[in-house]
Parts: C-alpha cells; sequence; structure tokens
C-alpha cells in the first residue's frame, strides 16, 4: 500500500484516538460484556448483542487507525522549505477575486480534513489547484457552481 500522506497534528491526533481506544473504550467494553454475561441466557439478551456489537465496533476502528499510522507518511509543515510554493501541509491566504473575502485553508490529509477549523483534503477541488503555485498566482477552481478564482496572498509553513 502507498503512503499517504498526514500532518504531524494529525499523526498526534490518531495516535491519541488509539491510546483512547485501547486503554479505555476496549476495557469498558469488556466489562460490559461480562456484566451482561452475569445475567444469564445470551441467546436472548440484548444488553450482552450490544455490548458485542461495540466490541466490534471497537476493533475494527482500532485496526483501521493502526493501518491508517502504519502508511502514514508525517509530514511537520514546519519543517518544510518551499521557496513560497503551495504544498501539502502549508496554510493558504486566499482572497476570491470576484467576491473579495478572504479565507484560510490548511493543506491536510483527508482524515484531517474539517472546513470549521480552516483545514482542507489534498484531494479537494481546491487544494489540487493551489498545489504548486505561489503567493500572486491566481488560483481556477472547478466547483459545483462553476469556475471560480482565487488569488493567493500568502503561503506559511507553521
Amino acid at each position: 500500500m502507498s503512503k499517504v500522506p498526514i500532518t504531524l497534528r494529525g499523526a498526534e491526533m490518531l495516535r491519541e484516538e488509539l491510546k483512547r481506544l485501547k486503554t479505555v473504550e476496549r476495557p469498558n467494553v469488556v466489562a460490559a460484556i461480562a456484566e451482561a454475561r452475569s445475567h444469564g441466557d445470551l441467546s436472548e439478551n440484548a444488553e450482552y448483542d450490544a455490548a458485542k456489537e461495540r466490541q466490534g465496533f471497537i476493533e475494527g476502528r482500532i485496526a483501521e487507525v493502526e493501518g491508517k499510522l502504519a502508511n502514514a507518511q508525517i509530514i511537520d509543515p514546519a519543517s518544510l522549505d518551499a521557496d513560497g510554493r503551495v504544498v501539502f501541509g502549508a496554510t493558504v491566504e486566499m482572497e476570491d477575486v470576484d467576491g473579495g473575502q478572504t479565507v484560510t485553508y490548511q493543506i491536510v490529509g483527508d482524515d484531517e480534513a474539517d472546513l470549521k477549523h480552516g483545514k482542507i483534503s489534498l484531494n479537494s477541488p481546491v487544494a489540487r489547484a493551489l498545489i504548486g503555485k505561489y503567493a500572486g498566482d491566481v488560483a481556477e477552481v472547478q466547483a459545483p457552481g462553476g469556475k471560480r478564482e482565487y488569488e493567493i496572498l500568502d503561503v506559511k509553513y507553521e
């Protein structure tokens, strides 16, 4: 499997989730299964079924997070030296050429993307249009509502 880019912060978040799943969620569900088992007949025990289903979900998520971390190419935006070019991990301040509003986005991996916090996926149309451009360039984005143009005002690596 090929390496998937992820920021240093994104990798930390995945590690924290993995630690929580293994040290908190997994023991809780094991205790819930033991409690439900103590109630007797397992064939008609809804608590037991729910706890086993929850256990399956937690174990699946643990495997998924471990797989993501194993295939991650961790990139620290602060250590990048891209000479002002927009690359993965860069924070880009840009202005809508037509509307005039200014927005700032950081280009991150798929798992880290959160538009409310200004993080867009590397695979999003906006990020693909920005990659490789410099401050002062105009990026043309094919959006669902039609073409939009953004002037890149600043590129930071933080």
